[in-house]
């Protein structure tokens, strides 16, 4: 018998409401006041208190559904990091995509080591809906090889896929328009 209570009961709106303001705040980069006046337009009036309430509670449920349902990536990764600050601290935000531009997965660190870069490497090969790549490019961060080379010991990485390396991604296309 299923002890658990449906994700929407005892919720003064309606599940199909709640989906639609939590979808619209973590697909667009928009404000909860700016998701208050899209449903606002459309005749919901819905507080952005409520959603800022609603999205920690429903995002984690909507990720986890809807990750089966991703389509498949293609076996050329390209990996690169940033440096973003959350509140007062620096983190390095990691982050890896396809080919074609498909963002496979993405990981805030505290340190830029071969440690943290392994473990990004290792949550972007476990995905369900990422292939096993063929070669993945990388900036020139010192910390991917030794990380990269940890990964075929225990056979989370074929020995054939290979890691190249290259000026960060956003140099590159900065290179290419100053020519």
């Amino acid at each position: 018998m299923d002890t658990l209570l449906p994700p929407f009961k005892w919720r003064h709106c309606e599940g199909e409401i709640i989906l639609l303001c939590v979808r619209w705040y973590l697909r667009y980069a928009l404000s909860y006041r700016d998701v208050e006046e899209l449903a606002r337009e459309r005749g919901l009036f819905v507080d952005h208190t409520t959603v800022f309430r609603w999205v920690p509670g429903y995002a984690p449920e909507l990720d986890k559904r809807c990750r089966p349902y991703l389509r498949a990536t293609n076996d050329s990764y390209r990996v690169d990091k940033t440096y973003i600050k959350i509140k007062k601290p620096w983190y390095y935000l990691y982050r890896a995509v396809d080919s074609t531009g498909a963002t496979l997965d993405f990981m805030l660190s505290a340190t830029r080591d071969a440690d943290a870069a392994e473990c990004f490497f290792r949550k972007v090969l476990q995905a369900s809906h990422t292939l096993t790549p063929r070669v993945s490019t990388g900036d020139k961060n010192a910390a991917y090889p030794p990380a990269f080379d940890a990964l075929p010991h225990d056979s989370t990485l074929p020995e054939t896929c290979r890691l190249r390396q290259c000026y960060s991604f956003q140099e590159k296309d900065f290179l290419a328009r100053s020519t």
